[in-house]
């Protein structure tokens, strides 16, 4: 197999982007709650206190919501990981040889020569043979297993600075053109995420992008008009 310069074959690299796009879905995820919730109170009112209320009290729930789905989330899956390694920690402890025979019985199965799996795994076995197991047999690395608050923490910032953008959005402009204002500039980000999440996943940005954009503005009419309906009740 031929490598070529630039390809993320690195566990590090791979797990560098793997961080990425979850950060551009979180920040994704942050600009259509956010901008669904203020353009629907937007369609309401025009003051600017309830929006930035709804907006600010959406922007802290997402975060907090996102943080703790992402903490359970990667929680359990750390203890079964850990579970997993305690139980091939103890396995070759117990039967060291029987272990021995797998680890080569599991380079063969990726293509090489009885001699040249048994040279390789008695070399890695030599060296360390719990993270060579956990290598070939679990795919896990022991020292870089994901910590559930870095992924909490990176959950919510991603969610807090795509809410930022339809909050800003729907702030800052006159209140006549506010929500245009938000209309188009969530429209761009959105195009802008999926482009982004669509290369990090080696896709074709094309339908990623019309996803969301038509999503997202589907979602905003949506929630504009039942604003509208609901404050022109209320009225």
């Amino acid at each position: 197999m031929v490598l070529h310069p630039g390809e993320p074959h690195d566990a590090a690299v791979s797990g560098r982007l793997n961080w990425l796009r979850a950060g551009v879905l979180g920040a994704n995820d942050g600009i259509v709650s956010t901008a669904g919730l203020v353009i629907g109170v937007a369609g309401a009112t025009t003051a600017t206190g309830p929006i930035a209320t709804a907006g600010l009290a959406g922007l802290v729930a997402g975060a907090v919501s996102m943080a703790l789905g992402e903490y359970v989330s990667v929680s359990s899956q750390r203890d079964t990981e850990r579970a997993l390694l305690d139980k091939e920690r103890a396995e070759l402890a117990e039967f060291p040889d029987e272990e021995f025979e797998e680890l080569i019985e599991l380079y063969r199965a990726k293509g090489l020569s009885a001699a040249t799996a048994r040279q390789v795994a008695r070399e890695l076995t030599d060296r360390d043979a719990f993270a060579a197991h956990a290598d070939v047999e679990l795919h896990l690395d022991p020292d870089e297993l994901t910590s559930p608050w870095q992924a909490a923490a990176a959950s919510a910032v991603a969610f807090t600075v795509g809410s930022l953008l339809p909050l800003g959005a729907i702030l800052l402009p006159p209140p006549d053109v506010r929500v245009l204002a938000t209309f188009v500039m969530v429209i761009v980000a959105l195009a802008a995420t999926g482009y982004l999440s669509a290369r990090l996943g080696s896709a074709r940005p094309g339908r990623a992008v019309a996803r969301l954009v038509v999503g997202g503005a589907a979602g905003m009419a949506v929630t504009y008009g039942i604003g509208t309906l609901v404050g022109t009740a209320v009225g």
